[in-house]
């Protein structure tokens, strides 16, 4: 029973939003704007639930004085201050009045657009800046020509890297029309970029969408249950 009745209501709520989807007349026609109603009521419940979880988890890792707990308490500060910032709205717009959660992150007087621009923003781009480093590192590996295929790739990113400057316009900027249309690196670089790659993402995105049509059968149909907390 436990498992039944979440089971039924996966599968009725599926049921009726693919209904919707294809049957746009009532009273089919009112479902796909009344059900993202009850998710966002869903989210935000799931927001306090993640807010308790990351105190408690926290919380309890600075009373044990677990490996790195120090970090834990930053944690658990800017978290505080942040919420603190964003439901009281301190700061006033010219208007004297509390600021709206649209103006929230444009007015530099609000604490919250202050805590934001100054501290959240930096951080970030210092966590993209370390990224960076990593992601240097997976291309060198990734574009070593062991293979045929990472020769291909190795030579096709090459191309890109170097049409993309004026270093490649300027090496190939001899070649006289029309072989400048294909010989041109700024152009064979274009050229890679909407065709083999674009081919090479809309792949993707089918496999993806097969995958979602393929999972969201499985729920409707009570196959994966793994949303329950078990596979039985």
């Amino acid at each position: 029973m436990k498992r039944g009745v979440p089971l039924f209501i996966t599968a009725l709520v599926g049921v009726l939003l693919i209904t919707a989807y294809f049957v746009p007349h009532a009273p089919f026609d009112d479902i796909d704007r009344k059900v993202p109603i009850f998710f966002d009521i869903t989210a935000a419940f799931a927001f306090i639930l993640g807010g308790g979880n990351l105190l408690r988890i926290h919380l309890t890792r600075v009373s044990r004085r677990d490996h790195e707990w120090p970090y834990s308490i930053v944690t658990v500060v800017g978290f505080l201050v942040m919420l603190i910032a964003g439901l009281t709205k301190i700061g006033t717009t010219d208007e004297g009045v509390v600021a709206s959660a649209s103006r929230e992150l444009s007015d530099p007087r609000l604490a919250f657009a202050w805590l934001y621009r100054a501290v959240f923003t930096p951080c970030q781009a210092t966590m993209f800046s370390l990224l960076a480093f990593f992601v240097a590192s997976a291309s060198y590996r990734a574009f070593r020509a062991k293979t045929p295929e990472a020769t291909v790739l190795l030579v096709a990113a090459f191309v890109i890297l170097i049409g993309r400057t004026p270093v490649g316009h300027a090496l190939t900027a001899w070649i006289p029309a029309p072989f400048s249309d294909w010989f041109h690196i700024p152009n064979f670089s274009a050229w890679i970029m909407s065709v083999p790659n674009l081919a090479g993402q809309r792949t993707i995105q089918i496999g993806i969408a097969l995958g979602i049509v393929s999972n969201s059968l499985r729920l409707i149909l009570g196959i994966e249950r793994s949303h329950l907390g078990g596979r039985d």
